[in-house]
């Protein structure tokens, strides 16, 4: 009995660490890699992922089934994996996809509620500057907003920035969205952009003093200007190296930016302005809010882990790169890659 009695408490305690393994049922919806998604205002979920050089698109109106792959665009030397690849964000009347190619060249493509994708257009003013293909797009309203990490002269890496005022079917002047005075950003770390109303947040991984910390910059103006970057968390992460590792940025109640990120192998989360909080280890974390509540997802040790408001953790199984969206107020889909399958699940909060 006393084996039996430490064998349970030992079966708790992992369960605890590691979270319940499959109590929601996932499926494949598609093959390819590095999915993303988006939400419109009629709550129907839009997912963009790369296979070869081809930009696919699916879509659903209940998150329960997904239409067929479609077509977006073929793109030479499309940049679909390490965490980078396709993106995509939904504005009151079209879908927004950014791509961008190894060679350093980011695309969009439009597609209104009712049509068909339009022709490609170029992002970046100077030919060849997203070098490490590493970017993200956001929307709101009628108002999108793209970010990349750009070459910043001949050495190191800059955040850099368009704003689209008509859904992404054209887009503003580049702008410097953020330069280190160290000289460079990290520079293998996504940035990640979120806007609500004329609130535009960037948050991208910086290297100031030999530390790898995440930042987070605001515009109040639709992404015209940015006020000073703010650094997340107490803690800093000397490093010589990149982590490859961006974090995850949402809007919260009252239009507060909430942010998860990875400072060596934990994961942290936290109000931007308030103290952080050690939420679990891992890599590759995302979060998403739902209904003043916070839903995260991040990868630890080949698993992809999901936990709920109340800080539940569930365990989805085998896979990297999670995202999660809400679908209602009691309901969020996460969709993650493992071996060139794309998974989807609703998980109940």
């Amino acid at each position: 009995m006393r084996i039996g009695g430490l064998a349970l408490v030992a079966f708790f305690v992992l369960a605890s660490m590691y979270g319940k393994r499959k109590i929601v049922d996932d499926r494949v919806i598609a093959q390819g890699k590095m999915p993303n998604l988006a939400k419109d205002k009629d709550n129907n979920i839009h997912l963009v992922y790369g296979t070869g050089d081809s930009i696919m698109y699916v879509f659903s109106k209940n998150g329960k089934s997904f239409s067929a792959p479609s077509l977006v665009a073929v793109l030479p030397n499309l940049f679909a994996s390490a965490m980078r690849g396709p993106q995509i964000a939904a504005s009151d009347n079209s879908i927004t996809v950014t791509a961008c190619t190894s060679n350093g060249n980011i695309f969009s493509y439009n597609k209104p509620a009712t049509g068909k994708w339009s022709k490609a257009t170029k992002l970046n003013e100077v030919d060849e500057v997203a070098k490490e293909a590493l970017m993200s797009v956001g929307a709101d309203g009628k108002s999108a907003y793209a970010v990349w990490l750009s070459v910043n002269g001949l050495k190191g890496q800059s955040v850099y920035g368009a704003r689209s005022n008509d859904g992404g079917k054209t887009w503003s002047k580049n702008m410097v969205v953020y330069a280190s005075p160290d000289s460079t950003v990290c520079e293998c770390c996504k940035p990640s952009v979120v806007v609500k109303d004329n609130s535009v947040y960037v948050m991208f991984r910086n290297w100031l003093n030999g530390s790898r910390d995440l930042y987070v910059i605001e515009s109040k103006n639709g992404g015209k200007s940015f006020e000073q970057a703010q650094k997340l968390g107490e803690g800093s992460w000397k490093l010589k190296g990149c982590p490859m590792d961006g974090g995850g940025l949402a809007i919260g109640k009252n239009g507060t930016a909430e942010t998860v990120w990875r400072r060596e192998g934990k994961i942290f989360a936290s109000t931007v302005g308030l103290p952080e909080k050690e939420i679990g280890e891992g890599r590759g974390c995302t979060i998403e809010t739902v209904n003043g509540k916070k839903v995260y997802a991040w990868g630890q040790s080949g698993d992809v882990i999901v936990m709920k408001p109340g800080g539940t953790k569930i365990n989805l199984g085998k896979g990297s790169s999670p995202l999660v969206k809400a679908l209602d107020v009691e309901h969020v889909m996460c969709v993650w890659e493992n071996e060139r399958q794309i998974h989807a699940a609703i998980v109940e909060l």
